[in-house]
């Protein structure tokens, strides 16, 4: 796939990687994502941590990688945008966003398989992508 950056490409390589692990985790041990959701209930704190990590990640992939012009490129500037408006939410509102991890546990399979393939497809896009233009 061809994309304008390189930086598009090693970005695509690392969600995928995240992504691909997600995936892993979700399929070895289901039950460490019901922890984790337990664990956000009973400490506010540990939401606003996580809420700050993930604020941070999006702001940064927002500032170094907001480019628009190509299918890959928009993947990966939309995945900080995503980070961003859920790290806000999580330090803002929480409540609804924990509801919906909740609700999301009675499919921890299906979305382990869905991070698993998607952060394969991104992996490998960012593997063998070739940029067009060095940014």
């Amino acid at each position: 796939m061809d994309t304008i950056s390189i930086l598009t490409l090693r970005l695509a390589e690392a969600m995928g990687l995240y992504m691909i692990l997600i995936g892993i985790g979700g399929l070895a041990g289901p039950a460490r994502w019901r922890a984790v959701m337990d664990d956000l209930n009973r400490s506010p704190g540990l939401v606003v941590a996580l809420g700050f990590s993930v604020f941070v990640v999006g702001v940064t992939l927002v500032m170094i990688h907001s480019v628009w012009t190509d299918p890959l490129a928009i993947i990966v500037s939309l995945v900080g945008y995503v980070a961003l408006i859920e790290g806000a939410l999580l330090l803002a509102v929480p409540g609804p966003l924990i509801r919906v991890g909740h609700w999301s546990l009675g499919f921890i399979r299906a979305w382990a398989i869905i991070a698993l393939v998607l952060g394969i497809l991104l992996f490998l896009a960012g593997l063998t992508g070739r940029a067009t233009f060095s940014v």
